[in-house]
């Protein structure tokens, strides 16, 4: 199994709404893209200093199958918008 996790820093300018929007988008690929196995999105409420904004967890068969998610036309309408609103990103991809 592939484990993708991502975790973003949003802009302040509708901070709150922008949040809830790319949760909601997030959310909904998995019943669009068929290689996304599942799917995690949590909103931090701690708001520390080191705190990231909104975390993404997602599963994979395997190595192509997320390399065919990141390439998939769903996938690249929702990332156009977080670039739009956040500032930040890291990323970790690992096999269990």
């Amino acid at each position: 199994m592939i484990v993708h996790i991502v975790m973003f820093k949003f802009k302040e300018d509708n901070r709150a709404s922008n949040l809830k929007i790319v949760e909601e988008k997030l959310n909904a690929l998995v019943s669009k893209i068929d290689e996304l196995k599942s799917i995690e999105v949590g909103i931090d409420f701690n708001q520390s200093d080191r705190a990231f904004d909104l975390s993404l967890y997602s599963t994979f068969d395997s190595k192509e199958d997320l390399k065919a998610y990141a390439v998939h036309e769903e996938h690249l309408k929702v990332v156009s918008l977080i670039k739009e609103v956040t500032s930040e990103s890291k990323v970790v991809d690992y096999e269990v």
